[in-house]
This record gives structure tokens, sequence and C-alpha cells, in this order.
């Protein structure tokens, strides 16, 4: 009633604009048609389906002639077979094969889909719907005796006519094999041994040579290479008929005090790949030999020319280690191609090969001047052979190491050697016995792949791949010196050699980055480091005479020569 209320509200019935519809009516019109969409098969044309068919559906043969897409009653998407449609069935191979076998034998199978028979039915009602697996066992019987009686009718009838004594006793006619049906060897004819054609007898023969000749090259089981050298100096004798192998007379040792090198005299190129060692010529070092992974061996001049003056080609494969013998007269060679061989130095022949199938890492020859044809090769496959060259047979191994030999080095008068190997560990032999006297393993060792002895012969110094060389007593119990230990170098993956100087005084050795490093024996630090290749340094050696040069080998195919001058 005040002027500030708002004014009354009218309350109207609502009341809709749309027309009324019979709902149920509507549901079941909708479920009918769904229904009937459902059960009419889909129409091959149509690219668009708007509900979800159920499977037989989508795969009900399309009825009526007047479709093009129909044929015998199948759509052409259905048909897997020129026949129709095949549909796959699982059945276990031993049923199939029973089945098979069956109908092919009476003209009736079982149908896996369904319990009828397909084929002859009269015949499956007379056998009792038996199969070739189960056949009854009268009826197992019953073909027993119908065998039976035929082998006596065959008998009967083979003896009406007179049997010869001789066909019957000999098992390669037809009347000893009627007579003995149940042989084993039934129906088989022994071929009898004919004599061999002129022809074949002669292929036999070159056969049996060419396969005598192989084995005698390659020393029973090595890779076969023909062996040949080639001389490279002017003359292989000198005008007063000395070889070129043989040492100057003038050369002696100039004191016995030796100087750490400093400066490059001398490279030695013409190996194309990596040099594996280095070994000078022994007592006098006027003759440096080499290895190299280029299968070949070279021999060079260290005093005069300076250059190649043989080569040694005999392996098939890279030369792993190479050894003189005392004199120099002669060498020893170990390739990848599981041969060793046993070199002329001088004419460059092949005096002998051996092997035993495996590779040899290491040789070496016995250094008694008594025992010069005694040879000791460190094998792949964990063993230490020991041949006699004069006959050429194995006469001792040592087989005890648990992985690949390495080294092999004479200790105490050359009555010991020690060996290291793979397995990470020492081994102490007494030369000819096959027994280790002296084993040293410990968690801490690594493996060590080079070993030298000290001039005094009262230490071993081992190149350990944990980049450090432990020093080793030779005395009767080979104990580890921790008081000398050389580290600095870099080793670890690398074989790099191990060396004394004459005098004892230093350590050397190579390592992988192409330096040489050199030791203080007494103090254990590092004197000097030289660059001295280009990738890894794998071999050092010093000059037997001249204590100052210093001869190093590496993977860049160098061999090179260093020295300083004492004279100053």
């Amino acid at each position: 009633s005040s002027p500030d209320s708002s004014p009354s509200r009218l309350s109207l019935p609502s009341r809709s604009a749309a027309p009324n519809v019979d709902d149920t009516m509507l549901s079941l019109t909708v479920a009918g048609k769904a229904h009937a969409m459902a059960e009419k098969p889909i129409d091959p044309t149509q690219h668009l389906v708007s509900f979800n068919p159920k499977y037989e559906q989508l795969w009900a043969p399309i009825l009526g002639p007047s479709h093009p897409y129909v044929k015998d009653g199948l759509a052409l998407g259905l048909r897997n077979h020129k026949l129709g449609f095949v549909d796959n069935a699982s059945i276990e191979p031993f049923a199939f094969d029973e089945q098979y076998n069956t109908f092919y034998k009476f003209g009736y199978a079982a149908d896996p889909s369904e319990n009828s028979c397909v084929g002859d039915v009269e015949g499956f009602k007379k056998n009792e719907g038996i199969s070739v697996y189960n056949i009854p066992q009268h009826e197992q019987k019953k073909r027993k005796l119908e065998k039976k009686k035929e082998m006596l009718e065959e008998n009967e009838a083979a003896g009406d006519h007179q049997v010869d004594e001789a066909e019957l006793q000999n098992p390669a006619t037809d009347t000893w094999l009627v007579k003995n049906r149940k042989s084993p060897w039934s129906g088989k004819k022994d071929l009898l041994q004919e004599e061999l054609t002129e022809e074949q007898k002669k292929y036999a023969e070159e056969h049996a040579k060419k396969a005598e000749k192989d084995a005698a090259g390659r020393g029973g089981k090595g890779e076969a290479h023909v062996d040949k050298s080639t001389f490279h100096g002017k003359e292989e004798k000198d005008y007063q008929g000395r070889s070129w192998v043989a040492p100057p007379k003038d050369a002696k040792a100039n004191n016995d005090h030796c100087f750490i090198p400093k400066r490059l005299v001398h490279t030695w190129s013409g190996h194309t790949k990596g040099v594996s060692a280095i070994r000078f010529f022994p007592k006098h070092g006027h003759l440096i030999l080499s290895a190299s992974m280029d299968t070949k061996v070279k021999i060079w001049d260290v005093f005069n020319s300076g250059k190649c003056m043989r080569t040694y080609m005999g392996h098939a494969k890279a030369v792993r280690d190479i050894w003189f013998s005392n004199d120099g007269t002669k060498f020893l060679s170990a390739g990848y191609d599981k041969n060793i061989k046993y070199w002329d130095t001088e004419t460059g022949q092949v005096i002998s090969t051996f092997s035993s199938g495996k590779v040899p890492y290491v040789v070496r020859l016995n250094p008694d001047e008594d025992k010069q044809n005694v040879l000791l090769a460190g094998m792949s496959d964990k063993k230490i052979v020991q041949w006699d060259m004069n006959t050429g047979q194995i006469t001792q191994e040592y087989d005890q190491h648990l992985g690949a030999v390495n080294t092999i080095t004479f200790v105490d008068n050359n009555r010991r050697f020690v060996t290291s190997s793979d397995d990470k560990s020492l081994r102490v032999w007494e030369y000819g016995i096959p027994v280790v006297i002296k084993y040293i393993s410990e968690p801490h060792m690594h493996s060590m792949p080079s070993i030298s002895l000290h001039p005094n012969s009262n230490w071993l110094a081992c190149q350990s791949l944990d980049n450090q060389i432990l020093i080793y007593g030779t005395r009767e119990r080979f104990q580890l010196n921790k008081k000398k230990r050389f580290a600095g170098h870099v080793v670890a993956g690398y074989a790099c050699q191990v060396n004394f100087s004459p005098d004892g005084r230093f350590v050397m050795s190579g390592d992988g980055e192409g330096r040489c490093w050199f030791w203080d024996w007494k103090s254990c630090k590092v004197f000097r480091t030289l660059r001295c290749h280009q990738g890894v340094c794998i071999g050092c050696e010093w000059h037997p005479l001249e204590q100052s040069k210093v001869a190093t080998c590496g993977w860049d195919g160098l061999i090179k020569y260093w020295y300083v001058r004492t004279d100053l």
C-alpha cells in the first residue's frame, strides 16, 4: 500500500505449444526399426554403417542372383578359396594324420566339426568306425595269420625246384634273401667291393700326396704359406768372404756406465703396419730384428748403412713375437697363423715349422748352450708347449694356467722359468717338470703381459696393466718387493715391453701414448720421458754394447734409434 513497495504479480497457468505424442508407440516403432536393421544383411555397396553390426551380419552370404557382388551365394570378400569359403578348424596333428590316412585306406573319415562321418558311410558302418591307428586285436591276429600263410606258400613254391647250396649260403643272392626273410637286412643286397679303376687309383694317389704335402707345409695344424726371403743389401759377403751377419771385430763396450738418450739418431721405416717387437743381435747389436703386423719380419743394419738388409716372409697373418738364438745365426718367429718358424738369419731359409693348432703368444729358446734345440712357446690355449727342434716332437706340456700365456722368463741359471698369463697370476716351473713350484696370485693383481730380468738376475720387472711396474725377487720365495714400484705411465690395455739398461741403473718402458719412460732403479723416480711415436710405443730395447743408445718401436710402423753423446 506504500508508494515504495513493488506491484503485485499475477500467477497464470502454464501451457505447452507442442502437440501431444504417444511415447509408447514411438518407442515400439524405433525398436522395430532397430530390430529390422539388426536382422538385415549389410549392403556391400554402402560406405557408412549407422549401427554396430553383429559378426553374423558381417559374414553372412548375400542372397539373390540379381546382386552384382553375388556368386554362388557368397560375397567376393568372403572367398578365400577357389571353391568358396574355407573355415579354419583347430585340430591336433595326430588326429589329422589319423583321419587323413583312414580316409585314403577305408574311404571315410570323422568330421571334426560335427559328430558325423564324411565319405563312405556304408563302409563306416561295416568297419564299425575303426581307423588305421585303432585296429582291433582280433583283426591284427587275423592279418598276422594271413601273412604267415603267404610266407609258407612261397617257401613251398621255392622248395619245388632244386636250390643251389652256394646260392643259399651267399647273402648277395635272392635265394638267401627269400630264405632269411626275417633278417633285418631282408630286401637289401650287400654291395661287394669292386676293384678301383686306373683313373680312380691315380686320383687317390694324387689326393694322398697333396694331403701329405699340406700337412708337412703347415707343420701339422697351422695355416700354410709360402716361405720366401729377399736380400736388400749390396752383397751377402764382403771382399774377405765374411757374411753380412758377422759382427764387426772392433765392436766392444765403451764403458760400463749407461746414460739416458736425448735425441733421435735414425728412423727405420719399411713396415706397412704396426711393429709388434724388436730384438738386437745378441752381444753385439750391429743388427736389429723387427716383427710386424704386416706378416713380415725384417732385419736392419745398425752400425753402417742403417738400411734394411733382409725381409723374411713366411707367415700368413701378423707376427706376434721373435727371438734370437744365442749366437744370432738363427731366430724364431711366432705368428697369428698358428705357426712357429725357425729361420736361418743369413740365408733366410726356414729350417723348420712347428704348430700345435693354437696361436703362440710368446716363443723362447732355452738359454743354455747345450739346449739351444729346445723351444718353449706360450699358447692361447693356456699351455706352455716344449718342442725338441731336432726331432720336431713335442716333449713336454706345462698345463696349469687358466688363461692365455703371455711371457716366459728363465731364472736361476736357467733351471727354472716364470710365466705370466691372462689369468692374472705368475707361476714358477722347474724346467722339464710340468708341476708348478710357486703360484703367485693376489686379488689386487692384474695381468702382466711383459716381464724382464734384471742384469744381476736377482729381480724381475713385471709390467702390470694397472699402470705400474712391479718387482719380484728371483730367490726361493719369489716375493714382491714392496719398496720398488715404478709408475706414471699409461699402459692399461697394451702389452708394452719393459726393459733394463745393461748396467741395471735404469728401468724403461713404452706406454699407450707413444712415450718412452725412464726410471732410476734405486730411487724409483721418473728420470726422463721421450716422445717417440704417434700412437702406442709397444717395444723398447737398450743396445747391448753402446750404453747410451736405445731403440723403440710403435704401432705407427716405425723403429727409432735414440742416443746421447757421452764424449763431450
